[in-house]
């Protein structure tokens, strides 16, 4: 199996992926390891199988020094106090920006086996979890800019593009 990066204007980035119901662990681990060398290769520290052009509700992400797969990942809560930080994406190249977010996160996954988890994250992982669940449910980091700190004219021209091509 061999992926790319898909960028925005794919209209994958904006769909909202299904949920895993049939654990093949074989095929989900090949999927896993090539999004893991993706991930790496472009040095993100998170990816949704969406930005490489799968729709199945699968992200990596570098978590505690290593990479950890969580399928199936949904959030089941959020604290009031946020935290502004700059992001980017390996989908939106030359793009980032300053985004708000929650600073802690509870989230609810399930493994290769499809176990369920529970896990709490907080400060630069609560961003991160955020910005890959926001992915698998077809929402852009760049939605969420409260200010661009690069590329701004080049997503208005990407974003053009975009609504001609829905037409």
């Amino acid at each position: 199996m061999k992926l790319k990066i898909t960028t925005y204007p794919n209209k994958i980035l904006r769909t909202k992926l299904d949920d895993i119901e049939i654990f093949d662990i074989e095929k989900l681990q090949e999927i896993i390891k090539e999004m893991t060398r993706i991930m790496k290769k472009y040095d993100g520290i998170g990816l949704a199988a969406n930005q490489v052009g799968l729709n199945t509700k699968i992200i990596v992400i570098e978590f505690n020094d290593k990479t950890m797969e969580f399928i199936n990942p949904k959030i089941t809560s959020k604290s009031l106090l946020k935290q502004e930080s700059s992001e980017g994406c390996l989908s939106f190249p030359k793009i980032s920006g300053i985004v708000n977010r929650p600073k802690n996160l509870q989230i609810q996954y399930q493994d290769i086996e499809g176990k369920k988890h529970k896990i709490k994250v907080s400060g630069l992982y609560a961003t991160v979890f955020e910005h890959e669940i926001d992915h698998i449910n077809g929402i852009i980091f760049t939605d969420k800019i409260k200010k661009f700190i690069e590329g701004e004219i080049l997503f208005k021209k990407l974003q053009s593009q975009a609504k001609k091509d829905e037409r």
